[in-house]
């Protein structure tokens, strides 16, 4: 029948009162309770009903009992004693219960009780008595209760006997299947030629690609539905084939890192809390959800495989199955580690990020160098693409605290990787801008069109505030940049000042000059004058080799260069040591170090023009013109276009241009003091040679220094020579690729002159007859003695 019932209305409810609200909830759950209540007590009575039919079921019971009261008396016959042997209180015993009538007249087969007054629960008792005792070798069968029948006499149980499966044929059946299989195993397997035994390898291999390429197309294309297949993926990194087992683990390692490469949001994936796992929601999100934490948990499982396989390798650790030799794991690790590095580099947003970064950064200290360079190229690529600085911040941390947990004793390549940051005033700037997005407005003849006057006044409502919005954005994500460069370099400037504190003499020094000279220019004005102190006396102490010495002197003058402006300090010894040092560099294995040169003399002449006086820029232009005679032509090239520079800035240094003196003194090439070497005495003749070199650009530019460097006219130099600074001319024409920049031209060879064989060749005519008699002469080849000489000379 249709329910005509009616839900009753919010409104309605909101008229009932409360009281009446409680009463109707407590009948409902009170006619729920009394409903389960008789539904238990018809159940207790079905179970009784069933029980009564089984008890009420006919048994044999007096030839059961006659046998049984046989066996009993056969038993007392066998077990009665003589009366000679019997104690005289056990005989008065038996005399007084023999005196009794019941004792002696009562049947023993009867169901009468021995006495008229008994108790109610004896009856139950004798009624369990009646039934007879099952034999022990028979086994009890069991029974299943079926639905029982109701008719006019009352409930009829149905019972079924439940199935007995026989165990002793299965025990039977069980040990001659193991028989047959130790007696299959004993047989000799079929030995395989190499032939046979690669193609079975082959197919094997093809096999486990198939399913391979089979499961990651299918998760690529649906990888809501088909997350679990990626457990079923991974749990070939398992793979128990000992032909195949190495090589399936490494394409199942590939294999799973480019899928989570595709397959992995934009965004980090947080665990819910209890009260979102409560609510309800939409089947969508549900299904979403139950995605992110199947990827969350593969991709954590998959990490943990890698970290196993590395951590086995370092170990030398087998493990029990034997399947993989060490020699193989190595090759393993190698795979484990390239899958690590992609996935630090591609996803620095998604969970685990901190893990990879502190399974990677001990790595780039470790012995086997292809692992190390891998880390190292995946750090500086990081780096390089961090634009906001949160990886950047894990992976300074991480290394900072290696460094400091080795005691220093790491490889000076680990704090090279800090030069890659991504730190400086300018790219903050343009990352700022790259981030705030910038909003099109409508214009005013747009909106006129458009709009109404009340849409245009809404519409101008909304922009003002989407304008407030923004800059609020943009300046708050440069806040947010702002503060973790400024952390992250804190960390790095700590690095550097414990290693010149406390290791002085560690080959870490070199790295930390170098990253000195890199970031300098960042420091806290504070540490300034400290700084320098240390870097003059490592200079001072001798210790430091001609590089080391380069690297301090260009930290010293980028402190100077930049916030130290308004410092009142003298860095003439740094002038004075540089000059010094120049002539430790050639066309040799120190060539490469110009570059650090050209970047000194940049901040040491073009950024501190007005403190360098006249003397000390014509002794470094003279210096400096003979060392490019001594050098690989990149670097004559970039030494001539510093010195242009230096003609440029300072005014009088065409005195170097004439032949005479100008002053007092000689020239003394070999002293160290820039300032007291009479430069203004001599002349640049180094010039001269220098428009005979075999590179063109060379040649090009002494011909411009000799006419006195000037900016325009014929002797200027075209633009693509005169813009471009020294440090990057030093890299264009660098010659370390084996290519020679500009190319050299292709010869034409010359046409050789042929000899005219005629006979008057000469107008001398005896002339002509010697010639054509040793023409007709056939040659004879005698050995020659070179020792003929002086043997006459030893017989004489």
């Amino acid at each position: 029948r249709k329910n005509t019932k009616r839900v009753p209305s919010f409104r309605k409810l909101l008229r009932t009162s409360k009281i009446k609200l409680d009463n109707k909830l407590k009948n409902k759950q009170y006619k729920q309770q009394s409903a389960a209540k008789k539904y238990r007590k018809e159940q207790k009575k079905l179970r009784e009903a069933v029980r009564d039919a089984i008890s009420r079921k006919p048994f044999p019971l007096e030839e059961c009992k006659k046998k049984q009261v046989a066996e009993k008396q056969e038993e007392e016959e066998e077990d009665a004693l003589p009366l000679d042997m019997m104690d005289e209180d056990d005989l008065k015993l038996m005399e007084d219960l023999a005196q009794k009538a019941s004792f002696l007249t009562r049947d023993l087969s009867s169901d009468e009780p021995v006495h008229v007054k008994k108790r109610k629960h004896e009856n139950v008792i004798d009624k369990y008595e009646k039934v007879p005792r099952r034999m022990q070798t028979e086994p009890e069968k069991e029974l299943i209760h079926l639905l029982p029948i109701k008719d006019k006499g009352g409930i009829i149980p149905q019972t079924m006997e439940k199935p007995v499966l026989n165990v002793a044929q299965d025990e039977e059946e069980d040990t001659e299947e193991m028989e047959e299989a130790e007696d299959f195993n004993e047989e000799p397997l079929p030995v395989l030629t190499p032939e046979e035994m690669a193609a079975q390898r082959r197919q094997k291999l093809q096999e486990r690609k198939v399913h391979i390429a089979a499961l990651a197309s299918a998760i690529l294309s649906e990888p809501d539905n088909n997350i679990k297949k990626l457990k079923e993926l991974r749990a070939m990194l398992m793979e128990q084939d000992p032909n195949v087992a190495v090589i399936v683990r490494k394409l199942v390692m590939v294999s799973l890192m480019e899928i989570f490469k595709d397959i992995v949001p934009s965004y980090k994936i947080r665990p819910l809390t209890e009260a979102e796992k409560a609510t309800k929601v939409k089947k969508e999100t549900q299904k979403l959800r139950e995605f992110e934490e199947g990827l969350v948990s593969q991709y954590k499982f998959y990490l943990e495989n890698l970290e196993q396989t590395i951590k086995d390798w370092k170990q030398r650790k087998l493990k029990k199955s034997n399947v993989i030799s060490l020699k193989a794991y190595k090759g393993l690790a190698e795979i484990a580690v390239k899958c690590l590095c992609e996935l630090l580099v591609a996803l620095p947003h998604f969970n685990f990020h901190n893990n990879i970064i502190v399974l990677i950064v001990p790595l780039m200290n470790d012995a086997s160098k292809m692992i190390s360079e891998l880390c190292f190229e995946a750090v500086k690529k990081l780096f390089k693409q961090d634009k906001l600085g949160y990886a950047s911040l894990g992976v300074v941390k991480v290394i900072s605290g290696l460094v400091r947990g080795r005691n220093y004793d790491v490889r000076p390549e680990v704090l090279k990787v800090f030069l890659h940051l991504r730190i400086k005033e300018v790219e903050l700037q343009k990352d700022a801008e790259d981030i705030a997005p910038k909003k099109k407005f409508m214009t005013y003849k747009e909106k006129r069109k458009n709009l109404s006057r009340m849409q245009r006044k809404w519409k101008k409502a909304e922009e003002k505030l989407e304008r407030e919005l923004l800059e609020a954005e943009a300046s708050e994500s440069k806040e947010k940049k702002l503060k973790l460069h400024t952390e992250t370099l804190n960390i790095v400037f700590v690095t550097y000042f414990r290693i010149l504190k406390k290791a002085q003499k560690s080959p870490l020094l070199p790295a930390v000059l170098e990253g000195l000279a890199k970031f300098a220019h960042l420091i806290n004005v504070e540490f300034f004058d400290d700084l320098l102190i240390v870097l003059h006396s490592l200079i001072a102490s001798g210790g430091l080799s001609y590089r080391e010495s380069l690297h301090c002197i260009l930290s010293a003058f980028h402190i100077l260069s930049g916030q130290g402006d308004v410092l009142n300090i003298d860095p003439m010894k740094f002038y004075t040591h540089l000059y010094k040092t120049l002539f430790s560099l050639h066309a040799g294995r120190t060539n490469d170090d110009i570059g650090i040169v050209l970047q000194c003399l940049d901040a040491m002449f073009a950024k501190r023009r007005k403190q360098v006086s006249q003397q000390r820029a014509l002794a470094f232009l003279k210096r400096l013109s003979m060392l490019a005679l001594h050098v690989l032509p990149n670097s004559s090239v970039g030494i001539l276009a510093t010195n242009r520079v230096l003609m440029q800035t300072f005014p009088k240094m065409d005195l170097l241009l004439d032949n005479e003196s100008q002053g007092s003194g000689v020239y003394l090439p070999e002293l160290d003091e820039p300032e007291h070497c009479n430069a203004q005495n001599t002349a640049l003749w180094e010039l001269h040679l220098l428009q005979r070199h075999y590179h063109p650009t060379v040649q090009k530019f002494a011909a411009h220094l000799i006419v006195g460097a000037p900016t325009e006219g014929s002797g200027a130099l075209s633009l693509d020579l005169s813009q471009r600074p020294a440090t990057e001319l030093f890299e264009a024409y660098s010659t370390r690729g084996m290519t020679f920049n500009p190319p050299v031209a292709s010869v034409t060879p010359r046409r050789k002159d042929t000899f005219s064989q005629t006979t008057d060749s000469f107008i001398d005519e005896e002339l002509n007859k010697q010639l054509q008699q040793h023409i007709s002469e056939t040659v004879v080849h005698k050995p020659l003695d070179f020792a003929k000489h002086l043997k006459e000379s030893s017989l004489s």
